[in-house]
């Protein structure tokens, strides 16, 4: 299994907030560069990068921070928030980025998630950000018409091979992630999966390791301490 350490992006810093609420941002690092060197020395292979400027505007106000994370780490970096235009998938590939994750515009636009992975294959990856069993859209702010299994049987339709997917109410709560439903995913869809949201402690990392899924994002629990980076790379291998 790898482990994503994650950078969230606002204003240029390095935040976290809670269950995904705007209104309680924790600012851990005014530089997220050094977070990402601090992931790299700690062994680390790649980095997941949110803009939550971009999620909700659907803009990139933070590319050039991206871009100075990846030419900095050298490590494999995936970036989603605010990718909702092949233009923007097209601009950040053509500056290094390794992986592309659609999440608004993949429930909101028919047929982009397909020609983007017609157009750049594994380089693309889709979100799914869960809450109250619904998709949700629009840096979390709203909720779609899709459950998440309709939502997942339908990229899995459309060629996407990663899914990245958030239980919105785990996310930078340190109470556990959903085991339940990363079993679900896991065993109903032939997609690598990424679990994301409540990884708190070392013991998540183990059972979602013996689950053999794909990966698992390590926020929150990162700039406290909670977990140990560097031991959470060693148990998931």
């Amino acid at each position: 299994m790898l482990i994503f350490p994650a950078i969230d992006l606002y204003d240029g810093k390095a935040v976290r907030l809670y269950k995904g609420d705007y209104s309680q941002m924790t600012v851990y690092n005014d530089n997220p560069v050094l977070t990402a060197l601090d992931f790299k020395n700690k062994g680390a292979k790649q980095i997941h990068i949110v803009d939550l400027e971009g999620a909700k505007s659907g803009t990139t106000p933070n590319f050039d921070t991206v871009c100075a994370i990846k030419r900095s780490s050298g490590l494999f970096c995936e970036i989603g928030g605010g990718i909702r235009s092949m233009q923007t998938v097209e601009k950040y590939i053509n500056a290094g980025i390794d992986r592309v994750i659609l999440g608004t515009a993949a429930v909101t636009e028919n047929g982009f998630v397909s020609s983007a992975v017609k157009e750049y294959g594994d380089k693309i990856a889709v979100g799914i950000d869960i809450k109250d069993g619904f998709v949700a859209i629009k840096g979390w702010t709203e909720k779609s018409s899709f459950t998440a299994e309709e939502f997942c049987e339908k990229m899995q339709c459309a060629g996407v091979g990663t899914l990245i997917c958030t239980d919105i109410s785990k996310d930078g709560a340190m109470q556990g992630t959903n085991h339940q439903l990363y079993d679900f995913l896991k065993n109903r869809f032939n997609m690598q999966i990424v679990a994301s949201g409540g990884v708190s402690n070392i013991e998540d990392v183990k059972k979602l390791r013996e689950k053999d899924i794909y990966g698992a994002i390590i926020g929150k629990a990162y700039y406290p301490g909670a977990i140990d980076l560097a031991e959470a790379v060693e148990v998931a291998k």
